[in-house]
Formats: C-alpha cells, structure tokens, sequence
C-alpha cells in the first residue's frame, strides 16, 4: 500500500469541506483503487476509540478508510480500550494543584471519572499529579491540544495513551476536563473538600520583599478560601459577562413590572438592584468571609497599607468536580 499527501481533487474524490481539503491523504491500494482519508473521518475514530490522532490516522491508512476495521484494528493494538466506556457519565475527579517553589507559575487541572471510589486511587491520583506536571510545561490552551502531546517525563507515550492505560487499569471512563496556568503574578491555590474543590489566584504586588512576607501568604491563601465559599463571578463588575449582566438586568425590570410600575419607573429602579447583584457577584465589592464587615477591596487595601506595597488581584479560576 502507498500512502502519499495529496492535493484538492474535484469530483467524487474530492474532500467535502475546505477545511477537508487542507487535510486530505490518498491512500492507494495494490489494485489501484484510491480512497481519501480526511481529518474528519479521522476526528470521527478518535471520538469513539479515544486513541490518539496519528494512530487513528494510521489505523485508517492501513484499512484503506474502513471505519469499523480501523476501530477493530485499534482494539487489537489496545488503542481503543476506552471505547465501550466513554459514554459513561464522569460527574466524579479530582482537582490537582501545582505551584512551582518561587510562586511564580501555578497549574490547576480538573480530571474526571464515574466513581468516588476511583477518584482516590493511587493510579489517578498519579495521573492527575502527571497532568499538572505537563500543563506546567506545555504551551497548550485546550484539552485536545494536551491530550495528543507528549509526556514531558516520557516522551514514548503521549497524555492520550496515558490516560487509555488508566481507564484500562482502572475499567472507568476518565478524562481531562479543563485546566488553567497562570504564570504572571504571584500564584497561591486552596483545595477544599478532598480535591472536589480547588482555587487558584494570581496577584500582583510590586516589593519582592513583601511577597515573600508570611502575612502577604496568608492573606493570599484567605483570598483564595474566600473566592472558594463566595463562588465570584468575576474581580470587578467591569469583567462580568455582558449577557450575564443583561440578563439580570431584564429579571428585575420585569419583576418591576408584574408588581404594577409603570415602564419607565421600573427602568429606575434597576440601578439599586444591579449594585445589590455587583456586590454579590463581583470579587473585590463581596464581604470578605472571616469579616463580613468589610468587603474583598477593603481587606486589599488594609494589607497593601500595613506591608508598604501595591498588591492587586490579576486573575482567578475556581474549579468544582461536577460543576
């Protein structure tokens, strides 16, 4: 069998898309008959094998495009193990941290399973811990993107095959659902509930002296608990989402509205209930949790005062198994 790139064809050989067209391969048998294999196709046997994209690619290319042979082929090699499980519903993980020593670069992962039980094995533990380790190192921005690299400590498997062999260990479907990395700041993080709940806050403060400071730390880690029991929105009202905010905006016009007030008045009586949802949505205007009396914006400026530094926060994430 030959396998050569080909260019676009027209005619019945030709791909369906433009997208297809950029990534088409010919695949030429014995007997001359040609068929083309497209990304598509190949996008449709990682969907149900879960194998990494070049073996798909492979697997496709020696069965000459046959989908079912290729998926069959896969599974002898072991490739597709995770085929008859990755329907299964994954409302179970883990949230892993890292936090490299200079508190410079932070990782958050969220990988999931089917059972708490699986959540707290050894085996999972390890490939969320792995997880992070390559988040750390890699420059990827998207799941996909990740699972088809390879693993920064052997790079003979990709994170793709390592998560194939801990769903044939472990007989669940498992996955990696989401992960941030900030690397701008000074990074801290919280993992609350037994991994089911992880903070990660990125903050900025212009004396290295101070950031180091054991009282700039613990102000750092009460953000993050504070982030993890009021579940911000966003840091200010100017970055929450314009659609959430519309949204909310029309609830109580309408509720106005239903309780008798005319058009225009309901329209005035929005300003007041839109702050009241800013100051429990927004980071920086929500009371801070150990002191009510004073908000997240007061308790910054009260620190950045007594340790003599301009501290802001810069980001967050909160990740919660399930949510």
């Amino acid at each position: 069998m030959l396998v050569h790139m080909s260019r676009p064809m027209t005619g019945k050989r030709a791909c369906e898309t433009p997208t297809q067209m950029r990534c088409c391969w010919t695949v030429t048998e014995h007997e001359g008959r040609t068929v083309n294999i497209t990304s598509q196709m190949v996008k449709e046997l990682r969907d149900k094998t879960n194998a990494g994209m070049m073996d798909c690619k492979k697997a496709l290319t020696e069965t000459s495009g046959d989908m079912e042979k290729a998926i069959d082929l896969l599974r002898q090699k072991g490739l597709a193990v995770a085929q008859k499980r990755a329907g299964r519903a994954t409302s179970e993980g883990l949230v892993e941290t890292y936090i490299q020593a200079d508190g410079k670069l932070g990782v958050m992962v969220e990988v999931n399973c089917e059972t708490d039980f699986v959540a707290k094995s050894d085996a999972f533990i390890e490939f969320a811990k792995n997880v992070t380790a390559q988040v750390a190192e890699s420059t990827a921005t998207t799941t996909a993107e990740l699972l088809e690299q390879k693993f920064v400590k052997n790079p003979a498997l990709t994170i793709q095959d390592m998560l194939n062999e801990m769903v044939a260990k472990l007989g669940e479907n498992s996955g990696v659902k989401r992960f941030v990395k900030f690397n701008e700041g000074l990074v801290e993080n919280y993992i609350h509930a037994g991994g089911k709940l992880g903070v990660m806050v990125e903050l900025a403060c212009d004396n290295d002296a101070v950031a180091k400071n054991a009282e700039f730390s613990e102000f750092a880690k009460n953000i993050c608990m504070h982030i993890a029991a009021a579940n911000p929105v966003s840091i200010s009202r100017e970055e929450v989402p314009a659609d959430l905010a519309e949204r909310e905006r029309n609830i109580f016009i309408q509720q106005a509205i239903d309780s008798g007030k005319p058009a225009n008045i309901a329209e005035k009586m929005v300003g007041g209930k839109m702050d009241r949802f800013f100051a429990e949505s927004c980071l920086l205007e929500q009371k801070f949790v150990k002191n009510p009396d004073i908000s997240i914006q007061d308790l910054i400026k009260e620190v950045a005062t007594k340790l003599g530094a301009t501290i802001s926060i810069k980001r967050f994430a909160r990740f919660q198994v399930g949510a």
